[in-house]
């Protein structure tokens, strides 16, 4: 039994950078929650955290990548494709939690606003930042192969955010003695990460319930097949993502009994292809004399083709 090989694979740049970007990231995490305990700045303690979750993320990022290239098998015949996408989902609610901290904290130091070492976190929050903007800039140009990747940079965007934060409430405290400016800035900073990371999930979640893709619209594919020549309905069609990039459609074509069915197939192949992007396609052809059975899915009236 022989497999066709999957069309989607990551570069090695990749994965290099994501390693390079593992490395700085655990280096300034390690200076970053110093500089926070020193300071006493919860705007540094939430980056720090949020680094941390960064080094779990990144991680769980390369991990995933190793696992997804993996060649399919008699049991798994699309391989570990699928690995990527729950890293993403897993980086998408560790997230969540970090966000979901960060603002507790910030009630908390509203509550009770406690001294803060401007100067030491403005010296340890300009530092972060630097290491952030190396690190998100190793991961923009891969942020787009996978929704893997697009998790580790929202990651490291999210910690430049913070970095960002940091640097202004160090600022407002230092020139304006405003001490609410560090739980003001960290709770700005938590509601941006729940923003980005919920949008990460949900995009997730609909690649693990087999969505179908944003992009692409059933009624529109309908309208497009029942065109060709002979078609005379379409039913059982379905399109999901297999993997980010990686997508599949199948259906069954209704054609007219004096019709080439090959030439058919190859138009409907034709246009799943050029049209919409889709190599993975599986279609079956029928007579118009089908008849439904119980338990077929009909999505909508019969499409009728050209004459």
């Amino acid at each position: 039994m022989g497999y066709h090989s999957a069309e989607h694979s990551h570069k090695a740049g990749g994965k290099k950078r994501l390693i390079l970007a593992l490395s700085i990231t655990a280096c300034w995490f390690l200076i970053e929650l110093a500089g926070g305990i020193y300071s006493n700045s919860l705007a540094l303690l939430a980056d720090a955290a949020h680094m941390l979750t960064d080094l779990a993320a990144l991680g769980l990022s390369y991990f995933a990548l190793r696992i997804s290239a993996r060649p399919p098998t008699h049991e798994k015949t699309y391989g570990y494709l699928r690995a990527e996408i729950l890293a993403a989902f897993a980086n998408g609610i560790f997230l969540i939690v970090i966000g979901l901290y960060i603002l507790f904290e910030s009630y908390e130091r509203f509550r009770e606003p406690p001294e803060v070492k401007s100067l030491s976190m403005l010296i340890v929050a300009a530092t972060g930042l630097a290491a952030n903007l190396i690190t998100a800039g190793l991961l923009f140009e891969s942020r787009h192969e996978s929704l893997n990747l697009r998790g580790a940079f929202l990651h490291v965007f999210g910690d430049t955010l913070g970095s960002v934060g940091a640097i202004i409430a160090s600022l407002l405290i230092m020139f304006r003695k405003w001490t609410l400016a560090d739980p003001v800035v960290s709770s700005i900073v938590g509601i941006l990460v729940l923003y980005s990371s919920w949008t990460l999930v949900k995009e997730s979640v609909d690649v693990l319930l087999e969505g179908t893709p944003r992009h692409l619209k059933i009624p529109q594919i309908l309208n497009d097949l029942g065109r060709i020549r002979g078609v005379v309905s379409v039913h059982d069609l379905h399109v999901w993502s297999i993997a980010s990039g990686m997508t599949a459609m199948s259906c069954h074509i209704v054609m007219k009994t004096d019709e080439d069915s090959n030439w058919v197939l190859g138009e409907a192949s034709h246009l799943m292809r050029e049209k919409y992007k889709i190599g993975h396609t599986t279609i079956q052809i029928e007579y118009e004399n089908w008849d439904a059975h119980p338990g077929d899915t009909i999505l909508e009236l019969p499409v009728h083709g050209r004459q």
